[in-house]
């Protein structure tokens, strides 16, 4: 009878990864297209259109005041508990751990270093922009304001843009941006989409920023991630130095732990090739018992001392034979023991 061993599900999965290919050829590279130059020209204006607009206090700084002194968390404030989980999606800690974790896992599988480098890229490039223009702009948080109607600029603030906001951009969008298929691309930019506008909303709600800060978050992370596929040739160079250097410290491991160990040499006794006289080993004696010096002396105890054959095995009391009178030499004549008895 054959007896098979029925697959769990858990099996089932693990045989469908492993049918993957090492280095899946449908998953393209982005590259910048005119389409998306056009979108890159779009957001930059955006971007500028906004900083603009508060730098002169226009209808937006208007709007900034108006929406802080609704103040939507007294307004809405059974949601508030919510808010302050939901939020977190825009911290850039825990949001670039989960997803470092998951492109982690899907670079092990496909065998490429590409998802974890242009994480790293993107962000590097989101910590250089957004933190260059918070810092120089340097604009107030609603809850530091000090003069009502003012736009906060070069106050030493550093809210402008949002960064949950750019981040929840460009953490979750790169998701889709690395995506395989067009459709897992249409459906991942959609979520990215909803969770960085849910983010945005949450620091307006929260009262922690301006709505100009939020919009102008919006268009710094889209910029981030319409920009990537020029960094992309960088990206690949990187990789291929990467696995280049990994293949190169392996052989290295290997080549240090297959090296032979040379067998030790036996001593090569050398002899003199003239034969060596009585006159030359007296003397070498002689020069070998000088240079152990002399023995210390023997002390021997006084009396005969007889060979150990001759020797009968004693005890502190004495010998451990008995005496035996009747007992004769070895070889001499016995005399006959006398008869009693009838």
């Amino acid at each position: 009878m054959c007896t098979e061993r029925k697959l769990t599900r858990l099996d089932r999965v693990f045989a469908r990864l492993d049918r993957e290919p090492e280095r899946p050829a449908h998953i393209d590279v982005p590259r910048m297209t005119p389409h998306r130059v056009v979108l890159f020209a779009a957001t930059l204006a955006f971007y500028g259109a906004i900083v603009w607009a508060v730098v002169v206090t226009s209808w937006l700084v208007r709007l900034d005041w108006q929406v802080m002194f609704f103040r939507p968390y007294q307004q809405w404030a059974e949601i508030h508990a919510f808010v302050d989980y939901y939020v977190v999606l825009g911290q850039r800690g825990p949001t670039a751990v989960m997803v470092a974790a998951w492109l982690g896992w899907r670079s092990w599988r496909q065998h490429t270093l590409r998802p974890l480098l242009a994480l790293g890229v993107s962000l590097l490039l989101l910590n250089v922009t957004v933190g260059a223009a918070k810092l120089g702009m340097g604009r107030l948080g609603p809850h530091y304001a000090t003069t009502i109607g003012s736009n906060e600029m070069w106050l030493g603030g550093d809210i402008f843009p949002s960064g949950h906001t750019a981040n929840a951009v460009v953490t979750w969008g790169i998701l889709a941006y690395l995506a395989s298929t067009p459709r897992a691309r249409r459906w991942l930019s959609a979520v990215s989409a909803v969770t960085s506008l849910g983010v945005g909303m949450s620091t307006v709600y929260l009262g922690t920023h301006w709505l100009s800060d939020v919009l102008l978050g919006w268009a710094a992370g889209l910029l981030i991630l319409l920009a990537l596929p020029w960094f992309e040739p960088l990206i690949a160079r990187a990789e291929t130095w990467l696995l280049d250097l990994r293949d190169r410290l392996r052989e290295r491991r290997a080549a240090g732990a297959s090296v032979p160990v040379t067998p030790v040499e036996a001593p090569v006794l050398v002899t003199s090739r003239h034969p060596v006289t009585e006159d030359e080993t007296a003397a070498a004696r002689e020069a070998g018992l000088a240079a152990r010096g002399p023995r210390a002396p023997v002390y021997l105890a006084p009396g005969p001392h007889t060979a150990r054959a001759e020797r009968a095995p004693g005890t502190p009391t004495g010998s451990r034979r008995p005496p035996h009178t009747e007992r004769t030499t070895r070889g001499a004549a016995s005399t006959a023991r006398p008869v009693t008895g009838a």
